[in-house]
């Protein structure tokens, strides 16, 4: 089995790219997420594999990371949940962003993933949240009875995200805007009200 790939990028397009391989080219899927962590064509290039066979394919898929490999491997052991499935999820949520949603249950911020029904998203949480505890999530405790302030920023996103979907905005949109208020704000964002996340996140809506 194929478990990394080291070589020249020699092509690469959004879920896909082609490694050079001492002249052998081999085509790998990825997530969005990785896809734009990638250089330049012509570039070197490393990537996690996992070697997908199956009767009809054999099918690699890459990761930048190899906690975004090991959660796209538990993805797979959920039913209903292939492959492709793993990857978009993937696609639309950063490894911590996702453990903590599974951790906490948070069916919102699943359902509001590509391809992620309400029953998925109670399949995903059943079956995987006593299993994350691996990766580092924002929210875990940093000292004794002190939550990380992350937590305290999520829990606002959360609210503020609800108040926008209250207002009308789809859930997907809402969390989109929210994380434009926390990049243009990075140093504020973790302390502002509710009311000025929502103000915010509304002016990038406009």
């Amino acid at each position: 089995m194929i478990a990394t790939l080291a070589g020249i990028l020699f092509f690469k397009q959004p879920n896909q790219l082609i490694v050079d391989v001492g002249g052998v080219g081999y085509e790998v899927l990825v997530s969005a997420r990785t896809y734009g962590r990638l250089p330049a064509p012509g570039d070197e290039v490393f990537v996690h594999v996992y070697t997908s066979v199956r009767e009809d394919a054999i099918t690699l898929y890459g990761f930048g990371e190899m906690d975004e490999k090991k959660l796209f491997l538990l993805l797979n052991t959920v039913s209903g949940v292939g492959p492709k499935l793993a990857l978009g999820i993937l696609s639309g949520i950063s490894v911590p962003e996702l453990c903590e949603a599974l951790a906490l249950k948070d069916m919102e911020r699943l359902v509001a993933l590509s391809g992620v029904g309400r029953k998925t998203a109670q399949r995903l949480c059943v079956e995987l949240q006593d299993k994350v505890g691996g990766f580092a999530r924002p929210g875990a405790e940093t000292d004794r009875g002190q939550p990380d302030n992350r937590m305290v920023e999520d829990e606002s996103f959360h609210n503020a995200a609800s108040a926008l979907v209250n207002l009308g905005y789809p859930q997907a949109q809402a969390w989109k805007a929210l994380r434009t208020v926390r990049q243009q704000h990075p140093d504020e964002a973790g302390t502002m009200k509710i009311e000025a996340l929502i103000r915010e996140a509304l002016r990038s809506l406009a």
